[in-house]
């Protein structure tokens, strides 16, 4: 837990890592893995001025997809580095879901009419992981930050002060790194997850599943998602970047006596592609795969965390994983970043297991009661996801609280960490630990055309909405912490926003500190009583 008083711990930043009592490092993160989670770490780490080191055994980036859907918040943190843009054009946006039964449509959901105001991103962004990673890795680039190929984490061990991890390359020559902390973004076998000794537990799911990148035509091949619910078999279908290219997701028929590994495109059952009335001429990527639902013990051990499929692996309902693994990179870049730059003390990095475990835990317990109904075998089983959910689904969507609330659990916008210690204080419905509510028409001097432009600067900062109280401006210009003010309008209330409220806002967009009285003495304590300070959290230039 971070404690209450403010802790005295041991920093290292850039201006004090040549000091005769630090290590030498070779680098200040090591990130073992290349992946979409892993890549969103160097890169935020980079843009905080963190020198990163990241390693990866492939030899190259996938050349196929596999995760598919960037939800809301993930193209929120996005907007933050200034990258949002060039991903939404390079995907798809899927706006609304149809769910089809014995090839008729029964219920269609459409996402924009009941998502105003939400987010800047009133969808589901169907964007390759494949395409997805060659993106992210072109921005380390840019960076000057390259992904080390071919170059595989064998071992590591922890010091007082550092990370000593053995690195075997493609040649079999061994490298020796010493790091200040160590990521493990290595995946579902991860060595980094072994070498903590950290439990795994969970399970496998009975049934076989497929993926496959086709072209094809039909009356699906459009802008929308389509689940075809059938008594024996599902079907999802996604739209994909390119006339008529769209990813396929549904269960399989094991063969008795044949490996998944040796299953084909021809083994799949026609069933709901005819349902669907799809025409396949073209399969460009195949692969069988087993479902699994896994939360580890740990997130940390002393400078070692794990992050993405290292730490949680579950369903693919909802297109929550990669998401997932995402929001576990922002949340442990800024603390890390922190602590590095000098501006916290190394206990800040227990508030990471603490926000995301919680979350993960939930996530797959959700995700594994809504493939459970989708996927279990019986009659009674598939009379409810033929008859009944399709209808349930269509009646809960037209209800403004129920739809919002659906989208916001989907997207990822109402993840919170309410209960942190980073997070404090009241007003309204507004909590510490919530996600900063989004205003479109929030301009002001120092904002641009609604309040999530100022998050760019991936620091913290105070938004007060309306007239903030006296001295608050001294208070800010005190601790460092730039504040915006926005003059207030009708739909601030609309997103629960409390006219004059104080609202510290963390560098990843979530609120640490909701004042309804807008005291700025509030401010004072809440960065004493962490040990925190907001200077040195910018990010470079």
């Amino acid at each position: 837990m971070i404690d209450a008083e403010p802790a005295v711990g041991r920093k290292i930043s850039p201006t004090n890592m040549n000091r005769t009592d630090m290590p030498t490092l070779d680098t200040q993160v090591l990130i073992a893995g290349a992946g979409p989670t892993g890549l969103v770490l160097a890169l935020w780490l980079t843009k905080f001025g963190i020198k990163v080191r990241i390693v990866d055994k492939t030899a190259e980036a996938a050349p196929y997809s596999r995760a598919l859907g960037v939800q809301a918040r993930t193209l929120e943190f996005y907007q933050q580095a200034g990258i949002a843009g060039e991903v939404v054009r390079g995907g798809m946006q899927i706006r609304g879901i149809n769910l089809w039964v014995s090839g008729a449509r029964a219920a269609h959901v459409s996402f924009e009419s009941q998502l105003e105001g939400l987010t800047p991103f009133p969808f589901i962004l169907a964007f390759a992981q494949d395409a997805h990673e060659r993106f992210l890795i072109e921005q380390l680039d840019a960076a000057g930050v390259k992904v080390e190929r071919q170059t595989t984490l064998m071992r590591f061990d922890q010091q007082h002060d550092s990370v000593m991890a053995t690195l075997k390359r493609a040649d079999g020559s061994e490298d020796i790194c010493r790091a200040a902390y160590l990521a493990g973004c290595d995946g579902a076998h991860s060595i980094v997850r072994e070498s903590m000794k950290s439990g795994f537990p969970g399970g496998t799911y009975t049934h076989l599943f497929y993926v496959a990148d086709v072209e094809a035509s039909g009356p699906v091949t459009n802008d929308e998602a389509h689940v075809d619910l059938d008594a024996a078999d599902l079907l999802a279908v996604f739209p994909m970047k390119g006339k008529g290219h769209v990813r396929l997701v549904g269960t399989m028929r094991e063969e008795p006596g044949r490996r998944d590994a040796e299953l084909t495109f021809d083994d799949v059952s026609d069933r709901g592609i005819n349902q669907l009335k799809l025409t396949i001429s073209k399969v460009n990527w195949f692969s069988t795969y087993r479902v699994h639902h896994r939360v580890a013990d740990n997130f940390r051990k002393e400078r070692a965390f794990l992050l993405g499929d290292a730490a949680h692996i579950h369903s693919p309902v909802g297109a929550q994983g990669m998401n997932t693994g995402i929001g576990d990179a922002v949340n442990l870049a800024w603390k890390l970043a922190a602590v590095l730059n000098g501006a916290a003390a190394e206990n800040l990095l227990d508030s990471y297991e603490l926000e995301r475990i919680g979350f993960a835990r939930r996530l797959v317990a959700t995700t594994d009661r809504v493939f459970t109904v989708g996927t279990k075998p019986g009659f009674i089983a598939a009379q409810f996801r033929t008859k009944v959910f399709p209808l349930l689904a269509l009646i809960l969507w037209r209800m403004p609280l129920t739809s919002r609330f659906l989208f916001r659990t989907v997207s990822q916008i109402g993840v919170n960490y309410r209960g942190s210690p980073l997070s404090d204080g009241a007003a309204g419905s507004i909590r510490g630990g919530d996600r900063l509510p989004w205003v479109q028409n929030a301009a002001s001097e120092s904002a641009g055309t609604d309040n999530f432009a100022p998050l760019a600067a991936m620091a913290w900062q105070v938004h007060v909405y309306g007239e903030p109280r006296s001295g608050m401006a001294e208070a800010c210009a005190g601790l460092g912490v730039p504040i915006h003010i926005f003059a207030w309008r009708s739909e601030m209330r609309r997103s629960d926003l409390t006219r004059g409220a104080l609202y510290l806002v963390r560098p990843d967009g979530y609120v640490a500190l909701a004042d309804a009285s807008g005291d700025p003495k509030r401010l004072e304590e809440y960065f004493m009583k962490r040990g925190l300070s907001a200077r040195s959290s910018e990010i470079a230039t």
